[in-house]
């Protein structure tokens, strides 16, 4: 940790004023994000991943909270990943999707795809209502290192993942899919699907950004075992 805090010791860092938290309605949150002008290129974002930090659309930040610190930084050390018998049916469930990589997306139907997760799934959340806005920035907006998967059933888009490449491994910036088919348990696929594809490529990890304890929203995430949290600087495995 101190040759990657030695590393952005030059980068400039901003932090928001105090606002109501999305996770915990009693919070309030703070954010320290990385120099907005500055390039995020993959040895940048592999470092500040490293460290706790999570790309989102053009920036990357971290929680920075006065009196919370229940934000903590996950990700699943590939290799040692075994499959349950609920994600081997997860991922036999799925083995009729096509799945297409793109460098940018730009096809309609993606759009329509988030503004049907969104609406769904997030009603409760700041990102509702979904915009071509929302979209262009937060989804649309990419490092050189990114890249959307893009699964289909035959000719139906039905899920997308956002994901940029790292020095390490993996990391899934963000997923949506068909909220209608919830006996595919898409989101779970495509966890499954980067893990494989970060074995494919010999990275070490998949990143899966910040992890709640007692979260509902986040449960999904220590249900895959082994997983590690970045915990006082250190990744340990989680108990």
């Amino acid at each position: 940790m101190k040759s990657n805090s030695k590393a952005i010791s030059s980068v400039r860092l901003f932090r928001t004023s105090p606002h109501p938290c999305s996770y915990k309605t009693d919070q309030r949150a703070a954010t320290v994000f990385v120099d907005p002008d500055l390039v995020i290129d993959q040895a940048l974002n592999s470092r500040l991943s490293e460290m706790g930090y999570r790309r989102s659309g053009a920036h990357l930040y971290r929680p920075d909270c006065e009196f919370c610190n229940a934000c903590v930084s996950c990700r699943i050390p590939v290799d040692q990943f075994q499959y349950k018998r609920r994600f081997t049916k997860i991922w036999n469930n799925n083995q009729d999707l096509e799945v297409k990589e793109k460098n940018d997306l730009i096809c309609n139907e993606s759009f329509r795809l988030y503004e049907r997760y969104i609406n769904t799934r997030h009603r409760d959340g700041d990102m509702y209502p979904a915009s071509l806005e929302q979209f262009e920035a937060f989804i649309k907006t990419k490092t050189v290192d990114t890249r959307f998967y893009l699964f289909y059933r035959q000719d139906e888009l039905v899920a997308v993942s956002v994901t940029d490449a790292l020095e390490q491994g993996l990391s899934a910036v963000y997923t949506f899919f068909d909220p209608l088919l919830t006996q595919r348990s898409l989101g779970n696929f495509v966890i499954l699907w980067q893990i494989e594809k970060a074995r494919a490529m010999n990275l070490p990890y998949l990143f899966l950004g910040y992890w709640i304890k007692n979260c509902p929203k986040m449960q999904y995430k220590s249900s895959f075992r082994p997983i590690q949290l970045l915990i006082d600087g250190n990744w340990v495995l989680a108990k």
